[in-house]
């Protein structure tokens, strides 16, 4: 019986850490972003535009590292306290590459590393 390469990613504007879900220790692998927009400012949605505007092609360049590094995966999560995980899944879905891999995207806070490897191994513990 062939396994499913399961991924967790945990991600914001800034930095994205991607969690392989085995039965053996989780190896971790962290993709930081240049981004440099306070993710406060981005309440706002008239400065929101205007500042994703101006580094949107650094957000593109960070979600096109991470997606090189999930292309071979079949089923991720995408979780995460920002727009971030959204906004990749966006770009993501106009790329064929990725039309077989099932995502799932889910809200949460701000997590401590402990925090998000019992996420990633309650979440496909029922996936």
């Amino acid at each position: 019986m062939k396994t499913v390469k399961k991924l967790g990613i945990w991600m914001d504007h800034s930095i994205a850490y991607l969690m392989e879900f085995t039965n053996n220790p989780f190896e971790i692998k962290t993709i930081e972003s240049k981004f440099s927009i306070d993710e406060k400012k981005l309440k706002s949605s008239k400065l929101a535009a205007d500042l994703i505007n101006k580094e949107r092609h650094v957000l593109y360049d960070y979600y096109n590292k991470i997606g090189e590094a999930i292309k071979n995966y079949k089923q991720i999560v995408l979780f995460g306290p920002s727009d971030a995980k959204m906004e990749f899944f966006d770009v993501l879905s106009e790329d064929e590459r990725f039309v077989k891999i099932k995502f799932e995207i889910r809200e949460t806070d701000k997590m401590s590393m402990h925090q998000q490897h019992d996420f990633i191994l309650e979440y496909f513990a029922k996936n």
